[in-house]
């Protein structure tokens, strides 16, 4: 559902869930002594149900790219499922990994509809790049957003280039018949 629906909806309802009568908003009430709505804690849950989409198909395609046979070995060997997983699947599936948590932090950077119906736009607390980009052109300071449009942009490629060095470099040494230097 996240993935279809548009995000201001996706935010209107997880808004309801956490306000005060809401059951999320309720049991976190009762946990923290405070609400959850127009707070960062709540920003950050909503955020990470909007991407978990995202991360969703990169993990799925990792853990399906692990060897049968490595999975058969370890079984045979007397591994239980769970330290088969720990020990074979995981470690395999670090690219994938790192590829699902990059995909749903970028989509989250540049989201605006969950965060602002979710977090409000209460600066120093829940006002994102997004939404500051948002406030910006809405008074007309076009290089005031340029600016922070440009911080935003400069952002994601210094991280996907992160990403893709340490996968690269990841695979290779994982791959290379080798040893590391």
């Amino acid at each position: 559902m996240p993935l279809v629906l548009p995000p201001t909806v996706l935010g209107f309802y997880m808004l309801i869930a956490m306000g005060p009568r809401g059951p999320l908003g309720g049991l976190w009430r009762t946990l923290f002594g405070h609400g959850l709505a127009f707070t960062f804690s709540g920003l950050v849950m909503a955020s990470v149900l909007y991407s978990l989409p995202f991360a969703v198909q990169p993990l799925i395609a990792s853990f399906e790219g692990v060897d049968r046979k490595l999975l058969e070995a370890s079984a045979i060997l007397g591994a239980s499922r769970l330290r088969t997983f720990g020990r074979v699947i995981l470690p395999l599936s670090v690219p994938g990994i790192i590829t699902a948590m990059v995909l749903s932090f970028a989509h989250t950077m540049g989201e605006f509809g969950v965060v602002l119906m979710v977090g409000g736009n209460l600066a120093g607390i829940t006002r994102t790049v997004s939404i500051d980009i948002y406030d910006r052109v809405q008074s007309l300071d076009y290089a005031g957003a340029n600016r922070m449009a440009l911080v935003l942009m400069l952002f994601s490629f210094a991280v996907l280039s992160l990403v893709y060095g340490i996968n690269r470099r990841f695979e290779r040494r994982l791959w290379s018949p080798w040893p590391a230097r």
